[in-house]
């Protein structure tokens, strides 16, 4: 024990001076930075100021800052009042049944060993009756989970265990499965089902701080969970998916203000049974599809976590997120190379947003989402164009005013992303001095990554499981979807360029 404290010591000790020399590192370039530049890029007076300071970057900012706020206000306020409310509710806040739904599919063994410890852990401290439902393909986790169960529970007879075997033709089909088999054990109108992803563990009382709010909230059909990341790499790629949780988890902060939370995380998410056993929410999980105008019907190999979402809002439920519910990824990055991990990564993120985003506006609109969440979905298609006008603006500018313009937007770049991970001490996750760096990167890759899948809606794949879907269309047909993809992209980043220097002739003229 006493050799434990001590190492721990020492690496805290460690990890305190990579990050002070970080922090001092990045201040330091900052100062170095601004000793650069010429003050009369400052002037207000001076022509370059509109290209420095104008709307667009007022309006993007303006944006951020809107969630920002609304994720703080309901992260230190308003959720610590409905936590209150909820738990004054006691006992008559927990349903009577709960489901546990987990599914496995090439999982390291010491993996599906951790997260199946801790969601048998989780019931165990729960007075309700629960079934879980492993979905797996391999026979070696069917003994692993019971191994786990004989372990883990004690004198809990109402804890059940259910195995669905799956053909191991993704996702998708293993939830169908589960569910299928979760409605025939015939749930009480007031059961809550949890579905678990494969390599996600449960933070002690992450259950009981979720389903307690079905209970308070009786318009919400889906509730979403906080997430921390455990990941298989280097400094680099950790710190990447570190960022990437505490920005999702001020947005799902941001967006449940409004109970309209974008997506039902595969991670951990919360459903009512009445919601689950419904024929049309299983069809929608196990064969989503979408209809495009150029690229024909095509089905969704990924993003079920939106399948879920969409077929929750399309029935009229609301959707909300409990920032104190917290679970622990472990994150395998598809490649070592981190350009590599990162690119695969986005494509398959962004790639399902935009299909959400364009069937959800299409279909749903301003009556079942209301005018915020319409707004950010729309802001969405924007963004992804408006996030690299600057480096290319500046780039331009600097081949054509002089190095100075690039020197500024350097520095703003800096700046401005020093700020945001600053404003991050306040979301209750860690922040590291890489953020800043990692902030631009995303923006740029990202927005790189976002205009891509736009005009690739079709190519869809897994990162684990290495299945790919390339589209519906075949022939003829499919040569002619690729090279009008190819064409359409084309042509709008050819429009993209002159729109920037449209940009540029004004700000001179």
């Amino acid at each position: 024990m006493h050799k434990s404290a001590t190492l721990d010591r020492a690496q805290w000790r460690h990890n305190f001076c990579v990050r002070l020399f970080g922090w001092s590192l990045l201040f330091t370039c900052l100062v170095l930075l601004g000793e650069l530049l010429d003050p009369a890029l400052f002037d207000p007076q001076h022509q370059k100021f509109v290209f420095l300071v104008g709307a667009l970057g007022a309006w993007r900012y303006g944006n951020a800052i809107n969630h920002y706020l609304r994720g703080m206000y309901f992260l230190h306020w308003r959720f610590p009042a409905m936590r209150k409310a909820v738990e004054r509710l006691g006992a008559a806040a927990l349903p009577s049944q709960l489901f546990m739904v987990v599914t496995s599919f090439r999982i390291p063994s010491q993996t599906t060993f951790n997260v199946y410890q801790s969601v048998f852990q989780e019931i165990q401290r729960l007075p309700v009756p629960c079934t879980v439902i492993a979905s797996i393909v391999e026979k070696g986790d069917e003994d692993l989970i019971k191994q786990i169960m004989r372990r883990e529970v004690h004198e809990r007879r109402d804890i059940k265990l259910v195995i669905v075997r799956a053909r191991g033709t993704g996702k998708r089909d293993g939830l169908a499965h589960a569910f299928r088999a979760l409605s025939r054990q015939m749930p009480s109108s007031d059961a809550v089902v949890g579905v678990v992803d494969g390599d996600t563990m449960l933070l002690p009382h992450c259950v009981a701080n979720a389903v307690k709010f079905f209970a308070y909230l009786p318009n919400v059909g889906g509730i979403t969970t906080n997430e921390f990341c455990q990941v298989e790499g280097d400094k680099l790629i950790r710190e990447w998916h570190a960022l990437r949780f505490v920005q999702r988890h001020i947005n799902m902060c941001s967006m449940a203000l409004s109970r309209r939370v974008l997506t039902m995380t595969g991670r951990l998410s919360f459903f009512r049974a009445s919601v689950v056993v419904d024929p049309a929410f299983i069809k929608d999980v196990e064969a989503d599809f979408l209809q495009h105008w150029r690229l024909g019907r095509f089905q969704f190999l990924t993003g079920d976590d939106k399948s879920s979402w969409f077929s929750l809002m399309r029935a009229g439920w609301d959707t909300f997120y409990v920032p104190d519910s917290n679970t622990l990824t472990v994150e395998h990055p598809p490649d070592s190379n981190f350009l590599r991990a990162t690119r695969q990564l986005m494509f398959r993120w962004y790639g399902n947003s935009l299909r959400q985003n364009f069937r959800a506006t299409r279909l749903l609109g301003v009556r079942q989402l209301g005018l915020f969440t319409m707004y950010v979905l729309y802001d969405q298609r924007v963004s992804m164009w408006t996030s690299l006008l600057g480096l290319t603006a500046s780039l331009i500018g600097a081949m054509l005013f002089g190095a100075q313009i690039l020197l500024a937007y350097l520095f703003w770049v800096l700046l401005s992303r020093t700020l945001v991970t600053l404003s991050m001490l306040l979301s209750k996750h860690r922040v590291d001095p890489l953020y800043p760096l990692v902030l631009y990167y995303n923006q740029i890759l990202g927005s790189l990554m976002k205009v891509y899948a736009l005009f690739h809606m079709d190519q869809q794949s897994w990162t684990r499981q290495k299945t790919t879907l390339s589209g519906g269309a075949a022939g003829l047909d499919q040569t002619l979807n690729r090279w009008t993809s190819k064409a359409m992209l084309a042509s709008a980043v050819s429009l993209f360029f002159g729109a920037v220097a449209l940009l540029l002739h004004a700000t001179q003229s």
